[in-house]
């Protein structure tokens, strides 16, 4: 059997609940909170505000959402607690997977900019309505954990 067909008889047996599946490992990776932030990010949704409050302009708010490149010293500043090892090991792995490109602009001193591929773009439309659920539902979770605690003590 050839490496496509092997490959293309792979392709219908990806099952993530099997821990050996290559999916698996994929879920594993884009399932990390660094990885939704950057995606979320680099798609330009990077606003402070919570999700659902409207912008005062609406031209802003949609140019905001734009997908844009961004130096790693932005994502870097936008991701408050990632470190520099954790954020350089996460934005390789979503280049290796071709989540994102990375660019290198030679100039004094070098210039690094990342940028979603369409790939990655097709995986940020999901990781935004994750994040917007997060921020969106967390008094709720919060509530929810106070009950639980109280019942637990």
């Amino acid at each position: 059997m050839k490496a496509a067909q092997k490959r293309a008889q792979a392709k219908v047996e990806y099952n993530a609940f099997l821990a050996a599946c290559p999916s698996r490992q994929l879920l594993d990776r884009i399932s990390d909170k660094w990885v939704v932030l950057i995606l979320c990010a680099l798609g330009g949704d990077n606003s402070a505000g919570r999700p659902g409050v409207a912008h005062a302009d609406a031209d802003a708010a949609t140019e905001a959402d734009a997908p844009k490149a961004m130096r790693y010293s932005e994502i870097s500043r936008l991701l408050a607690g990632v470190s520099q090892k954790m954020l350089t090991q996460t934005l390789r792995s979503l280049e290796r997977d071709g989540l994102l490109t990375r660019t290198v602009t030679p100039t004094v001193p070098v210039t690094v900019s990342y940028e979603l591929t369409d790939l990655g773009l097709s995986l940020h439309h999901m990781t935004r309505g994750l994040r917007s659920w997060a921020q969106t539902h967390m008094d709720d979770v919060l509530a929810n954990r106070e009950n639980y605690d109280a019942g637990t003590c």
